[in-house]
């Protein structure tokens, strides 16, 4: 029989990730426009094998789940045109053309800061670019500030520590 460490028993201080605590790099976005952001998620398949009477499971492929974030969208710099640059190296609207995945597929750094400003995580995407970019509405009711959400997709991710 196993005996337990007071260690493992007793109370031990840490120090919470706290959510307000982050920053996002994007190549072409200003760090200081994004509101919000989801970490990445990954979700397994599953495979069947069948044998005689039994089912007998293994993990499937990986898939990297989509990220939401949520941009302020101030008059200067215009959060708005910044996000556009990057949907137009995949779409012109104007033209109709579409470009090659290696112009706007992008590596975007998720950073977690400890109370110090120091970084104690680090997420990398791997491949990553906008399916979806909401530019909000007007109202001339409300006094809040607009916003842009985003949909962003990834091959992959990557946990630095």
């Amino acid at each position: 029989m196993a005996i337990l460490n007071t260690n493992d028993m007793m109370y031990t201080a840490f120090e919470p990730k706290l959510q307000n605590r982050f920053v996002m790099f994007i190549d072409g976005i200003p760090a200081f426009l994004v509101k919000k952001v989801g970490r990445p998620n990954i979700q397994f398949g599953e495979v069947t094998l069948d044998h005689i009477n039994v089912k007998r499971k293994i993990k499937g492929k990986a898939d990297w789940q989509n990220i939401t974030a949520e941009l302020y969208d101030p008059v200067t710099p215009s959060g708005a045109q910044a996000v556009m640059e990057w949907v137009r190296l995949s779409h012109e609207s104007v033209t109709g053309r579409d470009g090659y995945s290696d112009f706007y597929k992008k590596d975007v750094r998720f950073n977690t800061l400890g109370p110090v400003g120091d970084v104690v995580e680090e997420w990398i995407c791997k491949g990553a670019y906008i399916t979806s970019a909401e530019f909000g509405s007007g109202d001339w009711t409300s006094s809040t500030p607009m916003e842009i959400s985003l949909t962003i997709a990834m091959d992959y991710a990557i946990l630095n520590y």
